[in-house]
This record gives C-alpha cells, structure tokens and sequence, in this order.
C-alpha cells in the first residue's frame, strides 16, 4: 500500500543531517529506490510502499537522534543504520529511538543496544550474575559487555572493572614481536582500550587504570585472585581452555558480575585443546543465574559487508 509520511527537522543544520553534498540522502536514495525522498528547508517527504518508508522513516529518526547527540552523523554511522533496517531485529521494532535502548550515557556520549542480541544482553545482565554472549564477528559483543560494565560502575552497582582476554596467537607468536612483555601483550588488549575510550575521556580511563579501578590484563594475569565488588569481562573467550575457563569463573567474588564473550567460529587453539567456550553451555546450562545469550548475524552492526562475509563463510562451511 502507498503511504506518505513527513518528517520535520528542528534544531539541527541540514547538511549535518542530509551530509557534504546530500551525500546521505543519494546513499538513502539508493539503498531505498522504490521510496521517493524530498527534502524541502527543514522538511523531509517519504512516498512509497508503506514498510519501505516506515524503514527510511526510521533511519531518519536514528539520524536526527545522532545529530542532535553528536552534532554529526558519520557515513559509518549510515552504513550501520541501513544494515540493520534490512534486520528481522528492526524490523520487529518499528517507532522513535527510546530511552529504553540506553545502555550508558553521559553529556558525551550515549551507547544504546541497536539489535535484539545486545537487548538480550543488557536484560540478561540485570537479572543474572554470569552472562556468556557468543556470536559472530560484527555483533558488538564485547563493545556492549563493556558499556554495561561502565554503566554498572558508574551507578556504584560495582567498584571496578576488570577485562581480560586470552593472549593466543593467530598465526603469529609472541616472541616475535618487537619490545617487552606489556608491549608484546598490547595488542591483544587494544579492542578492549577502543571500546573504553568511546566511552570515557582520555584523562578519566588513564585515572581510573592507574588507580586500577579499571584493568585490562591477559587472561593468565587472573590466576589466584578473588575479585569482590567487580564486573569482570573476558573477551575472545573462544580462545580460553576448559581449566582457563574454569579459573575465571571461580574468580568471582561477592557482589560481583561477568560477562563471557566470545565467537566460537574463531578459535586459535591447538587443535588438540577444547575451547572452554563451547563446553561450558554443556557444562554450566542448568545452573540458575547463569545465562547464555546468542547473536546471530541479523545482530551485525560494523560494516554492511560484514553481515555477507558470515554468510559467505557459514556456506562455506556447510558446503
């Protein structure tokens, strides 16, 4: 059925919104070529067939939202935003970007769950003490795991931070790279530093991991220790044995939470070692306060070509 539907533009420039040379409008032009989009002062019309439109009415929203936060919208920040309108996630969730999806905010910054498996994230962690979130790449796993941890912190649920990841060479070894041992464990920390930094100032995350109210450690630095009052992440859990798996889990201390994230299509251990990832549902399904939550790739919000890389390489597989 066609439909027309018109959005109003307040307070925000238009070239933020329709970019340099209404480059965002031409990509929106293309992506949605059946939905005639006009542009007129602070006025935006949408004709055409009526899922279509309530899909490029969304995105418009999401990008006035991103507007009015940021003062920009990147071409990132479109490529996201179309992949996901083509998602069984967004399209289940039609209606204006809500409060409900905030996971962590400050005047700086907002970090919202834009998929159903970041929601599921978010609810199970609230409600459970052990939260392993497995899926492909792309799915914001560990970038959500930490905006709830930070948002834990920053409500004072819990007094510190603690990320960890096992230091297993693709393809390389250690030995090789150049410099000491923190300098040669660096990069297997550094997606964690990245989803930090998006979220704290430079000078708050240097604060706050001198005064080790947030570390970052590779998983064997967590051997012996009692973690109380902590939200614990260990990212790249696929890359864990059975007994490192066992060893953080039992680090958990009294009012303290964890969240398990890893891609069990992507493992780096010896062919001969178990992922302690794809044993523990078996192992550790039926224990209350213990939950598993599972992203798929309709949860994909890098790249819009990540989403058919997964695809490509699950056909691969199947093949």
């Amino acid at each position: 059925m066609i439909t027309e539907k018109s959005i109003e533009i307040k307070n925000i420039e238009p070239v933020i919104l329709f970019g340099p040379f209404d480059s965002h409008l031409k990509k929106l032009r293309s992506e949605f070529p059946d939905v005639h989009i006009t542009a007129r002062g602070s006025m935006i019309s949408l004709r055409g067939e009526e899922e279509e439109v309530t899909l490029v009415e969304q995105i418009l929203k999401e990008m006035v939202f991103l507007a009015d936060k940021h003062g920009e919208v990147l071409d990132n920040d479109l490529a996201a935003l179309v992949s996901l309108s083509f998602s069984p996630a967004a399209k289940s969730r039609p209606g204006n970007p809500g409060d409900e999806d905030i996971i962590v905010a400050s005047s700086d910054y907002v970090v919202r769950a834009k998929t159903n498996g970041q929601r599921r994230m978010v609810a199970e962690a609230k409600t459970n003490d052990i939260v392993f979130a497995i899926g492909p790449a792309g799915t914001g796993k560990t970038y959500t795991a930490v905006a709830i941890a930070v948002a834990a912190w920053k409500s004072k649920q819990v007094k510190r931070i603690v990320l960890a990841r096992p230091a297993v060479e693709a393809g390389e070894s250690l030995g090789f790279l150049p410099g000491d041992l923190a300098q040669k464990i660096d990069p297997y920390l550094r997606p964690l530093y990245d989803a930090l930094q998006d979220m704290l100032t430079a000078e708050k995350l240097k604060y706050l991991t001198e005064r080790r109210v947030i570390e970052i450690v590779p998983l064997a630095y967590m051997r012996g220790r009692t973690l109380n009052n902590s939200f614990i992440i260990l990212d790249e859990a696929q890359n864990a044995s059975n007994k490192q798996m066992k060893m953080c889990l039992t680090r958990l201390g009294l009012n303290s939470k964890a969240i398990i994230t890893g891609d069990v299509t992507q493992i780096d251990l010896p062919s001969e070692m178990e992922s302690g990832l794809t044993n523990s549902p078996k192992i550790l399904n039926n224990i209350k306060g213990i939950s598993f939550v599972y992203l798929d790739k309709s949860d994909v919000v890098r790249h819009k070509l990540v989403r058919d890389i997964v695809n490509a390489y699950e056909e691969h597989e199947k093949k």
